[in-house]
């Protein structure tokens, strides 16, 4: 069965842009009806769209534009399929909180030769985007008791360079200021990251978000969940240092 596609670029229109839905009034539809010389295709994963539009605006034609967005959605996928064929563990993460700040979880899919072997998500009351997928990296790196050698997929741009940058380890050293005057944000978080990084074997590696990668599809389903449920955790760090401020 063809799978069904959930967004819609529209290149050339009334109002350029990337649609979740083709009819009624915030439709892609509507945007291409009638316009002459609309521009526009469906997609099943976000990826392919943005690098259609991004393709469209840079004045290629239409089969480059195609061709484009095509292999962007493959050169993310690879770097996956990569992963497995090292037989590394690969651990994906996500996290994110509404409103930020405001209700957040986090979800992290572990696998191992191309399998999901185990699930971990937590929500919390009152947290940050980025407290979360710190937190999420955390969990995911937790649930190994002996070293290991594991590749870590996050699409926080804030983490992985934080960490492949070597930003946290300059912030440690500085006693967790990023710059003279400026302290670093998440510093309780990033202590805990870095304790787990010299633990084990870890290569941090960026992935888009929405991209068509299941696991990571997963982690953003686990983290939604986790922030919408009742009772939700105190991230007491965070909400104590919301009350001195």
């Amino acid at each position: 069965m063809a799978k069904k596609k959930k967004y819609y670029a529209v290149a050339a229109g009334k109002s350029p842009g990337i649609y979740t839905a083709w009819f009624g009034p915030s439709g892609a539809e509507k945007q291409v009806r009638g316009y002459p010389g609309a521009v526009y295709k469906g997609f099943i994963d976000l990826t392919e769209a943005e690098a259609f539009l991004e393709a469209y605006q840079e004045g290629k034609n239409k089969s480059q534009v195609r061709q484009k967005a095509t292999e962007t959605t493959k050169k993310v996928k690879s770097s996956h399929l990569r992963a497995i064929d090292q037989g590394k563990i690969i651990v994906y993460t996500d996290g994110g909180a509404i409103e930020n700040p405001g209700p957040g979880g986090y979800g992290v899919v572990i696998m191992q030769g191309g399998r999901i072997k185990k699930e971990i998500s937590k929500g919390y009351q009152l947290t940050t985007n980025n407290r979360m997928e710190l937190m999420a990296c955390i969990a995911g790196l937790q649930a190994f008791k002996n070293p290991s050698a594991i590749i870590l997929f996050s699409d926080s741009r804030y983490v992985v360079n934080g960490i492949e940058k070597g930003w946290a380890r300059k912030w440690q050293a500085n006693g967790w200021m990023r710059t003279r005057t400026e302290p670093a944000v998440n510093p309780d978080l990033w202590e805990q990251l870095l304790s787990l990084c010299d633990k084990h074997d870890v290569e941090f590696r960026w992935v888009k978000g929405h991209a068509g990668i299941e696991a990571n599809e997963r982690c953003d389903e686990l983290a939604t969940m986790a922030a919408s449920k009742p009772n939700l955790s105190a991230d007491t760090v965070y909400e104590k240092n919301m009350a001195v401020k």
